[in-house]
């Protein structure tokens, strides 16, 4: 475990190829059930670079009517999101540091060329619990920041089973994706890049 700035963890190698491979096993079920979709940016309506999905009680999307947001069912098909994998429950009991269960895991894929900008997850209720970030397939170039926008960033590369979990002072840090490395893993058949979300939404009672 490597300690980043602002009380961001850091686990490089998080998950061993074979969990790596079990994972993408389950993802595919997910994906199955409830199909991948390209959001849209609120306003404009310009189509997001990534493709997404989530499992769990809630799920984040977006759109050019209604913008960011949790809902409980997927917004093509109407169906409820499926439910949280076991294992990912147990990673996020492992490194969260946070007694209460996560609701949602936002899925998204990267190809070859796409990207995420600067952004903070702030569209929770419950900023005391962490966000969870997993990586599988293709390297990319990670870049996090501070709260602001225009405050100084770090940037390093995130490898297939490595996890970063962003808490405390780094929970509403600036964060994005510049680049993808083609070629770079051999665990997506077909190439890309799966990030996993975990994120707490609303308060605990």
């Amino acid at each position: 475990m490597k300690l980043l700035a602002n009380d961001a963890r850091f686990l490089p190698g998080h998950l061993d190829r074979e969990a790596q491979q079990a994972l993408v096993k389950t993802i595919r079920d997910v994906v199955c059930e409830s199909p991948l979709f390209t959001p849209a940016m609120p306003k404009t309506g310009r189509p997001m670079s990534v493709r997404m999905t989530n499992c769990g009680t809630l799920g984040w999307v977006t759109d050019k009517e209604r913008g960011y947001r949790y809902q409980a069912h997927h917004p093509v098909t109407g169906r409820p999101w499926p439910t949280l994998p076991q294992s990912l429950l147990d990673l996020w009991r492992d490194v969260a540091g946070y007694p209460h269960p996560p609701q949602a895991c936002l899925v998204n894929f990267y190809d070859a060329d796409a990207r995420m900008g600067l952004h903070q997850d702030r569209d929770e209720k419950d900023f005391d619990a962490p966000v969870v970030s997993i990586s599988l397939g293709d390297t990319c170039r990670f870049r996090l920041g501070e709260t602001s926008r225009t405050g100084r960033t770090t940037s390093f590369k995130l490898h297939s089973g490595d996890v970063v979990v962003l808490r405390g002072r780094s929970r509403l840090a600036y964060h994005g994706v510049d680049r993808i490395y083609p070629g770079t893993s051999t665990l997506l058949k077909q190439g890309g890049r799966i990030n996993l979300t975990l994120r707490r939404v609303t308060k605990p009672d």
